[in-house]
């Protein structure tokens, strides 16, 4: 068995576990009830569970590559809708991380395959914020553009009918923009908190203001414009 060592690791864990909080298994095995949705990259250096602090069934989750939220992708749509409506998450979090390869791919232009179809949508927030971007000193365009790339599926999924359905039935949820880094293990707030559509834009702008502000002066002025 060449995974053994992994059901040897899941047995000792489940095992000290039980010892640590009797019960724990039970309890969870009766409900989920999470207060957080999390969308994040599936780069395997990003659990969202262990970053946060979260116990299983703390977190509901979904991940694909570079975190992107698509409005013709019913695998997260119904993933959101899940959480949103029938579970009834307070708070969906979507979270990118820094030197994200399928960012990087998307700002090299880089061919890796089916995957080119994907990173397209996060080639067209690279199209986007073009100027900005070539503003930018090299070493800084690769996490400038995971920032961005976080703040638009942000928008997406505000955009959806799931969010936009859930607001207008008076649901309390907020749609939050994070990044993760990989070199520290810290997470930032991307200040993008939106709790419902009147307060979409402004977030937005002030958002991607806030990315930007790190340029010298002169060249946020271009970057803006």
């Amino acid at each position: 068995m060449p995974l053994r060592h992994l059901l040897q690791h899941n047995r000792a864990w489940a095992a000290e576990t039980v010892l640590e909080r009797p019960g724990f298994f039970t309890s969870l095995s009766e409900q989920q009830k999470p207060r957080y949705m999390w969308i994040g990259c599936s780069d395997s250096r990003v659990p969202a569970n262990q970053i946060t602090g979260l116990e299983p069934g703390e977190v509901f989750v979904h991940r694909n590559v570079a975190n992107v939220v698509v409005h013709s992708d019913l695998n997260a749509l119904s993933t959101i809708q899940y959480a949103v409506d029938l579970l009834e998450v307070e708070h969906v979090i979507v979270c990118g991380h820094y030197r994200c390869g399928g960012v990087q791919a998307a700002l090299d232009n880089a061919r890796i395959g089916l995957a080119d179809n994907w990173i397209r949508h996060i080639q067209d927030v690279r199209d986007r914020y073009k100027e900005g971007l070539q503003s930018a000193d090299a070493s800084q365009r690769l996490n400038m553009l995971c920032e961005l790339n976080v703040v638009e599926q942000v928008v997406n999924v505000c955009h959806s009918t799931v969010m936009k359905d859930a607001w207008a039935r008076g649901r309390v949820v907020t749609v939050h923009g994070w990044i993760y880094g990989v070199h520290d293990g810290l997470l930032q707030d991307l200040l993008v908190s939106v709790s419902g559509p009147q307060q979409l834009q402004e977030l937005y702008q002030a958002a991607i203001s806030q990315i930007f502000s790190r340029l010298r002066p002169e060249e946020h002025v271009q970057a803006a414009t």
